[in-house]
């Protein structure tokens, strides 16, 4: 996982077919309005229809000693090159191709400690990960690059 980038990038869309478990990258995949992604058992109408990690969280885990990769957290889209938790709540992020995304939820409280947990005595999902609902439909890939549209409505 290279962290160098000049521009906000897809560089990965994982799904799994149900929760609690890691997800598979599937290389590119339909984002759905007010439902997220197809296929993925968290997908709904619901306010965390997406969840996004960064390579740049999951190299945290890697420095200390896991052997984890996109997808390994639960994360539908994993991001190079953007401050995904420093990101406002009603930001909307847009793919190259036109799948817009409204950040709903920064981070999570998780219930169950997962694996991740188990390995390592912390994971970075709950404080680094994001969740978002889909405002415009397309299909969303590894490659696509992000841009902040801006922050919509609170």
């Amino acid at each position: 996982m290279s962290t160098e980038t000049t521009e906000p990038v897809v560089i990965s869309v994982n799904i799994s077919e149900s929760t609690g478990t890691k997800k598979c990258a599937v290389g590119h995949c339909m984002a759905v309005v007010k439902h997220g992604l197809e296929g993925d058992a968290h997908a709904g109408d619901w306010h965390r229809q997406v969840s996004l990690l960064a390579t740049e969280s999951i190299s945290k885990m890697r420095d200390a000693g896991l052997d984890v990769w996109p997808g390994d957290f639960g994360e539908n889209v994993t991001t190079q090159g953007i401050d995904l938790p420093a990101l406002p709540i009603g930001t909307r992020l847009r793919t190259s191709a036109g799948v817009l995304l409204e950040v709903t939820q920064i981070g999570k409280v998780c219930h169950e400690r997962c694996n991740i947990y188990y390995e390592a005595g912390d994971c970075v999902m709950p404080r680094e990960g994001i969740f978002a609902t889909v405002i415009e439909a397309g299909e969303i890939a590894e490659g696509d690059h992000l841009s902040i549209e801006g922050e919509g409505p609170k």
